[in-house]
């Protein structure tokens, strides 16, 4: 059906075609995936997974259709970003479909309802199964900008089952310095300790656009900070090869020409940390093959969004379906054998 309905939905403004997306969703319209080949199931950071395909941040910013997400297949479903203040974000147009390159740019700027509201629906969603997490941004005019992660941590570290923090969209002016040493080990500090003894797992989001120094650096932040994950790695600023006439666009590039930076900043903390940090990879995933490779080369699991504009819902099952596969061909009995392998 997608196939049928893609050449109408890429007339639509991108930004308007995700809304009705939304909306079809929370009506209930949507495909549901069968159960998982149990040799997806996966643990990791605390979290039981039935298969380690995950719903990037950026798709359901306000915590409205996780479950729907859930259904059609995902593992678990990351929601956000979102801001302690709701913000409406830069101005349109501020999302570019780049279909010569399969690949997506993007400045919306954390537009979102809320810390207020994404609690809200966290509270509504309670005792419901499935994973799903939150991701925190903040406020582009905050005056304590670690002080937003604080406030996203102590109000939704008890109702989400996983919280990261994402200090590396390049949407928001100066948001990524906070990943240079002395801001970063302030940040680490205090969002360990507004997450206090709320036995939820803490991970830190970061860009693939660092110096080959910074790996150590924020893997050793991490480690001695007591951060449970890093997720690998946000969009791009640079332009790797594009043909599109959005190329020029400003903003965060996403999908296929991605994947290749984002490879080597995963291959980049998987030696840095040694194993000692669960790593989730993002980043230009759309087959069980890449998702594989990226599992192969140190991540616990995997995260898409962008690959979902152009190969539509049923991509979902067609990554799992690949990666069992490959696992099985290879001897593994389960994803946590072929981690770093």
């Amino acid at each position: 059906m997608f196939n049928v309905l893609r050449p109408l939905i890429f007339r639509l403004d991108p930004e308007a075609a995700h809304g009705l997306t939304l909306a079809a969703l929370r009506t209930g319209l949507g495909p549901a995936s069968g159960p998982d080949d149990p040799v997806l199931r996966t643990r990791f950071a605390g979290l039981d997974l039935p298969n380690p395909v995950g719903l990037a941040a950026g798709f359901d910013k306000d915590v409205m259709v996780p479950d729907a997400m859930l259904r059609l297949g995902f593992g678990f479903v990351e929601c956000g970003s979102v801001t302690p203040l709701p913000q409406v974000g830069n101005p349109r147009p501020r999302l570019f479909r780049l279909t010569e390159d399969a690949a997506v740019i993007n400045r919306m700027g954390f537009n979102n309802l809320g810390l207020e509201h994404a609690v809200t629906r966290l509270k509504a969603r309670a005792g419901r199964l499935g994973v799903v997490g939150i991701n925190l941004g903040a406020n582009k005019d905050s005056a304590d900008r670690t002080g937003d992660y604080v406030a996203g941590v102590r109000a939704a570290a008890a109702l989400a089952d996983y919280v990261t923090v994402n200090i590396s969209s390049p949407n928001t002016p100066g948001l990524r310095a906070l990943q240079d040493g002395a801001a970063l080990a302030d940040l680490v500090a205090r969002v360990v300790e507004a997450r206090g003894r709320i036995a939820v797992p803490l991970f830190v989001k970061v860009a693939p656009d660092l110096e080959a120094a910074d790996f150590d650096t924020i893997a050793r932040i991490a480690i001695d900070g007591s951060v449970d994950g890093l997720i690998v790695s946000n969009t791009t600023v640079s332009r790797p090869g594009l043909r599109s006439r959005f190329g020029g666009e400003a903003g965060g590039l996403s999908g296929a020409p991605l994947a290749g930076l984002a490879m080597a900043a995963l291959q980049g903390f998987a030696a840095a940390t040694g194993g000692a940090l669960p790593l989730i990879a993002a980043g230009g995933i759309s087959s069980g093959a890449e998702a594989y490779a990226r599992i192969r080369a140190g991540a616990s699991a995997v995260q898409l969004y962008s690959a979902l504009v152009f190969e539509g819902p049923g991509l979902v099952g067609r990554i799992k379906a690949e990666l069992a596969g490959l696992l099985k061909q290879d001897g593994f009995g389960s994803v946590g054998e072929a981690v770093g392998r």
